[in-house]
């Protein structure tokens, strides 16, 4: 993954939090709950309690959603500092309700856990945190001091201190573990948004190589005649001009920089041709080509490409850019934890190629094999790990993304190790480490007819 890729992840994890106008939606909605909840208490269940002091809490929360209004922008979004002082003022608003109108006698102190899933849903740990500590302190405070409830006969509204202990002690279990699930899920939401961003930034930047090529390609053909024109009429000029040595030395400058683009367009369209009028290509040159970047890094790559018995002999398999992307990861990965050779194998029938990808290294850990292919895996590396591949952060990132790219394909991906890890050196097997299976149908990676493919003769436009 790029040097930018991840900035604009942080970037994304930054800009996550709540806009003003959410918060002012909820707290008008809280506010005419608060109202109704009041007026029915008094209108139709006759409650006695300090009506001037209700409504001056709830005139604060309209009070401060009326400043938040005038003073900033509907778009506005919340800082972390901002959104927790609003969460704060929120409980505490709350929680003086519920001391004025019977503690937790009254049913509605249940409401308390609103804020808490909120900052556990928006705001970083700390925060949440802070915000659930004061919700269970304030909630334990009401439970002991709070202004009972009294009918207009005198008869005081008390729950028994079993359930009244009962009640607080469910509050503060439920803040607990709703602050947990909520922030466990969204965490898993955020991670996995951050990761197919970076999973759609990979693919972005394949493409963009895979039509330079194309565009290379194209230009190489066109620039063809025109510079085999310079060629032979400066060839002409150096005939005609050899009584003018001065200019004749000129004419052959032109021709020899005529040649030499013409040699630097072939190459690079050669290049092209690879990656964008060959919408096929052999099953091994494609291995070849999402190995290469690797083969030179120390490790013995061998690749092998052979059909089952009974099955055509040579296909072609789709040049996609999530294909050999996440051939390329995998195969990365691979030459990364080998200890020296790494097998790349394909196999196919009549319905399935089979991309067998194994190292005789360590092999994946024990712990982690059934989380493989999840975003942002975090675990503590060792220092012979850190010093074998210290540019690695151990997030997973980019398995997750060649996953991702290659089930997109049609693949099926599946992680596991060769041999037993508590096997002596002497006992495991030439292929010991880690194999990454690919499986794809043929009607999904290869030919559609599935015959053997002659010469391809000249490029031709490829309609997708």
């Amino acid at each position: 993954m790029s040097d930018t890729q991840p900035s604009l992840l942080k970037q994304s994890a930054r800009s996550d939090f709540i806009r003003l106008r959410t918060f002012i939606v909820l707290r008008w909605i809280a506010v005419l709950g608060q109202v109704a909840a009041v007026s029915v208490a008094v209108l139709y269940f006759s409650l006695k309690f300090d009506l001037t002091l209700c409504f001056l809490a709830i005139g604060a929360s309209i009070i401060t959603n009326l400043v938040a209004m005038t003073l900033y922008p509907e778009n506005k979004r919340l800082s972390e500092a901002e959104a927790t002082v609003m969460l704060i003022f929120d409980i505490t608003q709350l929680a003086f309700l519920i001391f004025l109108t019977g503690g937790l006698n009254n049913p509605f102190a249940l409401l308390i856990l609103a804020p808490v899933t909120i900052a556990a849903s928006v705001l970083p740990l700390r925060s949440t945190i802070l915000v659930g500590g004061i919700a269970i302190a304030l909630t334990t405070i009401v439970m002991v001091s709070y202004e009972p409830l009294h009918t207009k006969a005198g008869v005081v509204l008390q729950l028994p201190g079993i359930f009244l202990f009962g009640f607080w002690l469910a509050i503060v279990i439920g803040t607990v573990f709703q602050g947990f699930y909520a922030r466990r899920v969204t965490s898993e939401i955020r991670s996995m948004s951050r990761a197919l961003l970076a999973t759609q930034m990979a693919l972005a930047r394949e493409q963009k190589l895979t039509d330079l090529g194309g565009v290379v390609a194209a230009a190489a053909h066109e620039m063809g005649t025109p510079l085999a024109t310079i060629k032979l009429v400066s060839t002409e000029m150096i005939d005609d001009l050899e009584e003018a040595p001065d200019l004749r030395e000129d004419a052959r400058l032109i021709r020899e920089q005529a040649e030499r683009c013409r040699d630097i367009l072939r190459s690079m369209g050669r290049a092209g041709k690879d990656d964008l009028h060959l919408k096929y290509a052999p099953v091994a040159a494609v291995l070849q080509e999402a190995a290469e970047p690797h083969m030179a890094r120390g490790k013995t790559v061998h690749i092998t490409a052979t059909p089952d018995e009974g099955a055509a002999p040579d296909l072609g398999l789709r040049r996609q850019p999530e294909i050999i992307h996440g051939l390329r990861t995998l195969i990365q990965n691979a030459v990364d934890f080998a200890a020296a050779n790494v097998w790349v194998e394909a196999k196919w029938n009549a319905t399935t190629l089979t991309v067998r990808i194994t190292d005789d290294g360590e092999g994946f850990p024990a712990h982690l094999i059934g989380r493989i292919g999840d975003p942002f895996m975090r675990h503590r590396k060792s220092a012979s790990q850190q010093a074998q591949r210290p540019e690695y952060e151990g997030m997973g990132l980019g398995l997750f993304i060649a996953k991702t790219l290659l089930e997109r394909s049609g693949g099926k991906l599946s992680f596991a190790n060769c041999s037993d890890p508590f096997l002596s050196a002497e006992e495991r097997p030439e292929k010991c480490g880690a194999v990454v299976v690919v499986a794809w149908k043929r009607s999904a990676a290869l030919t559609p007819d599935g015959a053997r493919r002659g010469a391809l003769g000249p490029n031709r436009l490829v309609q997708s």
